[in-house]
């Protein structure tokens, strides 16, 4: 595929984990695991502990998307121990320690990530949109599954997009909340590089994961050919 594959973990079936990962290690890219603490937004959901086993049963990377309020080192250094592979976090939150926390990423091997809400503009991260190893852009409000797709996202891609190739930046474009087959084209054509696909992009398609995984797979090739 010409974009990478994210399956949001929030959406799997957690009563059989083991066999769900195993199926979707055939073809997705990387992992999405949202980590919310009911005052980033009003919704409990994954944590570190639940990378740390998941990495029992699979080499793919795993995103750890902070929806946390109050984000320090600590907790930064408790998801490489678990193993994340890339951070996404809110730039509001932690403005006052980027190159810090860039700094031990780094030093761990794990991409420094932020990601923008849709009501904030890209102009938040531009101070330090050099250093950024990933941008994750929300399609939709933060914290629910199942939400309306908002068209300005696509706009807010493709100044994304521009913004990295005008100053040869390096960060690569994700895209989370209502990926689907609706928008697959309309995002691949603004810049998007990964799909993080829930419900509506993956897991609602069938009750077989693996059959689900196949017309996701299909639906994103079809897209992006």
């Amino acid at each position: 595929m010409k974009v990478k594959l994210s399956p949001s973990l929030m959406c799997i079936d957690l009563l059989n984990i083991e066999n769900e990962i195993k199926i979707l290690n055939m073809k997705a890219n990387e992992y999405h695991v949202d980590i919310i603490d009911w005052h980033y937004c009003k919704n409990m959901s994954l944590a570190p502990c639940f990378m740390e086993q998941i990495s029992k049963i699979t080499d793919i990377p795993m995103d750890a998307h902070l929806y946390v309020d109050n984000i320090d080192m600590d907790l930064i250094e408790l998801c490489c121990q678990s193993g994340a592979k890339i951070l996404t976090m809110p730039p509001e939150i932690i403005e006052k320690q980027v190159y810090r926390m860039k700094r031990y990423l780094d030093s761990q091997n794990v991409q420094f990530g932020v990601f923008i809400n849709p009501a904030v503009s890209l102009e938040i991260i531009k101070p330090y949109a050099h250093i950024i190893d990933r941008l994750l852009i929300m399609s939709v409000d933060p914290g629910f599954a199942g939400q309306p797709f908002v068209e300005a996202t696509l706009k807010k891609i493709a100044e994304a997009k521009q913004y990295r190739e005008e100053n040869h930046y390096h960060y690569s474009i994700a895209v989370d909340g209502c990926c689907n087959e609706n928008y697959y084209k309309q995002l691949y054509e603004a810049g998007v590089d990964v799909f993080i696909v829930g419900t509506s992009g993956l897991f609602g398609k069938n009750t077989d994961t693996k059959k689900a995984l196949d017309i996701a797979v299909s639906n994103i090739e079809l897209a992006t050919r």
